[in-house]
């Protein structure tokens, strides 16, 4: 309460000390109004429910491991957030103890109020089934299998590639990584059999398909690894899905998928249509365009971070640019509320507000960390960045979905054609014929153009994608 640049409003608390009942704690500013105790610990799920809580702080420095997880999978399926105060020994080791719970004002970078979009319903899409998660060791995958496993699976598969992802995911999800539980499952989504016997053997009910190459200006240069990942990848795990009758399959895609302008946002854009292409099957099949997500690795705030402890200059590509900003709990959030919505063929879009232009995000971000004067160096927008990103392309309606901060679009019926050619784009990749597969891009997004690969330069200067 004496530190509201924490962002933190008490409602009250919980503990399972009997002494404590009906204990209330003044208010430091109004010694009047007073807080109370809601209950013990079991009581959480009502308590927020009651009040709309949107922040868990654990301060029980040694509370097992196990209720630990309980209480933080229990406030991630409510949809909140969770803080909790380092053991008293860890914090003799750091030099400043007050800032465990310091957090950046979301709000003010974003240029708006911060979304809770998970509703308590999303546990009836995943309670009791079997879910797999695919690029679990990422940034968006590591979430997802956190807040999905608050929902109570019968079994979390969290696939990836990468094994060193696979550990500090389980290390980060249940407090220790003994790598030895078939939770975890190391694949490559461009292995067709592969894929198709974990499928067989695992029979996943609900799919969320997050694993895909991401950073713009490397598939630029290299746009059959693209292809191979985003737009192969996708279609090896719907065929897997297809085959064993996957109940739910939602696909995490891009905002550069609208319009596309570069390799990235052309592959998202086909796997949205392999998605979409499927909605006649039994199973219910739709993808999520995600803005740029604040928190995850190798996001904007990581690299002006890194660049300020550096000394700067900050990199920004150009003084007008703008994205769509969206938190990592947005993120999942929309991906969990669009596997609850979704009739089959939707790609949904979290309403973001106005688009935020990058350097008053630079600059916002310097001020709350103290440095006000950070300079800036401009470095000109790559090739496939845009000076502005769109949630939708210009041809594609806007659908009102039961969430009034979610909308949904549908794709035109020719914008399937090109599933259908997706084998000679796959045999170009497969060869990596890099002429070939810019060509077939072209051909099969009309409107599309990706620059020549002598136009592709490299900058030196390190800064995330599209910034």
């Amino acid at each position: 309460m004496r530190t509201p640049d924490f962002g933190l409003r008490p409602i009250g608390f919980l503990d399972d000390d009997p002494d404590k009942d009906g204990v209330r704690v003044a208010d430091a500013d109004n010694p009047q109004h007073l807080l109370p105790v809601l209950g013990g610990l079991d009581a959480l799920t009502d308590v927020a429910l009651e009040h709309g809580i949107e922040v868990v702080v654990l301060a029980i420095p040694g509370l097992p491991h196990e209720e630990f997880r309980k209480i933080a999978a229990g406030a991630a399926a409510l949809g909140a957030a969770v803080r909790y105060l380092p053991s008293f020994l860890v914090a003799l080791r750091r030099d400043v103890v007050g800032s465990d719970m310091r957090m950046l004002d979301v709000n003010r970078l974003i240029g708006r109020q911060e979304l809770h979009v998970v509703s308590a319903s999303v546990r009836e899409v995943i309670a009791g089934r079997r879910v797999l998660i695919t690029g679990a060791g990422g940034s968006i995958g590591s979430e997802l299998c956190r807040q999905v496993y608050g929902f109570g699976p019968s079994r979390m598969y969290m696939l990836d590639h990468d094994e060193s992802n696979l550990h500090r995911l389980q290390l980060d999800v249940w407090g220790e990584a003994l790598l030895d539980d078939e939770s975890l499952v190391i694949a490559d989504i461009r292995d067709r059999p592969r894929i198709e016997q974990l499928f067989h053997e695992l029979k996943p009910e609900v799919v969320f398909h997050a694993a895909a190459h991401k950073h713009l200006p490397l598939l630029e240069r290299h746009p059959c690894e693209a292809v191979k990942s985003n737009v192969l990848g996708t279609e090896n795990l719907v065929r897997a899905a297809l085959d064993i009758g996957v109940e739910r399959f939602v696909l995490i895609s891009t905002d550069k998928a609208a319009d596309p302008v570069s390799v990235l946002g052309a592959t998202k854009r086909l796997a949205e249509l392999i998605v979409q292409a499927n909605t006649q099957a039994p199973g219910v099949f739709a993808g999520v365009r995600f803005g740029n997500v604040l928190g995850s690795r190798g996001s904007l705030l990581s690299v002006l971070a890194e660049q300020l402890r550096a000394g700067g200059p900050v990199t920004v590509t150009h003084p007008d640019v703008t994205r769509f900003f969206m938190t990592i709990e947005e993120a999942v959030g929309l991906v969990l509320e669009a596997g609850r919505m979704a009739q089959g063929g939707e790609i949904f879009v979290l309403d973001m507000g106005e688009p935020v232009r990058i350097v008053d995000l630079v600059h916002k971000f310097a001020e709350q960390v103290n440095l006000p004067d950070v300079p800036i160096r401009f470095t000109g927008l790559r090739p496939g960045e845009k000076l502005n990103e769109a949630l939708f392309a210009a041809g594609e309606e806007r659908l009102p979905t039961e969430h009034r901060r979610i909308q949904a679009t549908v794709p035109p019926g020719q914008a399937l054609d090109a599933v259908v050619r997706l084998p000679e784009l796959y045999e170009a990749a497969a060869v990596n014929d890099t002429k070939a597969v810019r060509a077939l891009l072209s051909e099969l997004l009309p409107g599309y153009t990706t620059p020549a690969p002598s136009a592709v330069e490299v900058v030196s200067a390190p800064y995330p994608d599209d910034f």
